[in-house]
C-alpha cells in the first residue's frame, strides 16, 4: 500500500503547478466543452507516460539525448503558437463564454490540442518518465502499485480541475475575465516555451 500511496503523492505533485495542459483543462472546464474527453485524453496520456517510465522509457531517453532536444524546440514552437492565439483572442473577444456556449469547437480538433500539449512538452518526459520511472525503482517488489497511485493521481486531478472548473463560471461570465483568464494563459506558455529554450 505504501508503494501505491507514494506513487499517487508524488503525481500529484508532479502536476498541481500551472501548465499548458492544466491551464487548457481549465479553459475547457470553464467553457463547458467536451470536459470528458479532454480529462480523459490528459489521464490515459499520463497513465500511458507513468506506464512507459515504470517499465523503462526513462533509459532509452537517457541514451538518445537528441531526442530531448527535439522535442525541446518542437515543443517550444507549438507553445509559443497557443500563447500568441491567447493574446489574440484576449485582445480581439469580448464574449468568449457566450460564443462557447452558442457553438463549441469541434471534438476532434479540441483533442488534438489537448493531445499536443500533452505530448509536444519536454518537461512530460523529464517529470512523468524520467523521475516517476527512476523514484519507482525504489519499489521493485510493487512497481504495479506504485505506477497505479500514479495513475489514480492524475485521473483524480484532471477530472477535479475540469469540473471543478464550473465553480468559477460566476466570475468568467464577464468578459474582462476571460481576458484576463487568456492572458495569463499566454504567459504560461510563452513562460514554457522560454524556458525549453534557455536549459
Amino acid at each position: 500500500m505504501s508503494a501505491a500511496i507514494s506513487g499517487f503523492s508524488l503525481s500529484l505533485s508532479l502536476i498541481l503547478a500551472i501548465g499548458s495542459q492544466n491551464a487548457f483543462v481549465l479553459k475547457q472546464g470553464l467553457k463547458r466543452e467536451h470536459v470528458f474527453w479532454v480529462c480523459l485524453t490528459c489521464a490515459v496520456s499520463d497513465a500511458v507516460l507513468i506506464l512507459l517510465g515504470v517499465t523503462g522509457l526513462a533509459i532509452v531517453i537517457q541514451q538518445a539525448p537528441w531526442l530531448t532536444s527535439a522535442m525541446r524546440y518542437g515543443g517550444a514552437a507549438f507553445l509559443f503558437l497557443y500563447g500568441a492565439r491567447s493574446f489574440y483572442t484576449a485582445w480581439k473577444s469580448s464574449a468568449v463564454l457566450e460564443q462557447a456556449e452558442n457553438g463549441a469547437a469541434a471534438l476532434l480538433p479540441t483533442l488534438l490540442t489537448c493531445a499536443a500539449l500533452t505530448w509536444l512538452n519536454p518537461h512530460v518526459y523529464l517529470d512523468t518518465v524520467l523521475l516517476i520511472g527512476s523514484i519507482s525503482t525504489q519499489f521493485p517488489d510493487d512497481k504495479a502499485g506504485f505506477a497505479g497511485g500514479a495513475m489514480l493521481a492524475s485521473l483524480v486531478f484532471f477530472f477535479a480541475l475540469g469540473y471543478g472548473a464550473a465553480l468559477l463560471r460566476p466570475i468568467f461570465a464577464k468578459p474582462v475575465s476571460w481576458r484576463i483568464l487568456e492572458v495569463v494563459v499566454g504567459l504560461t506558455m510563452w513562460t514554457i516555451a522560454y524556458k525549453l529554450l534557455t536549459e
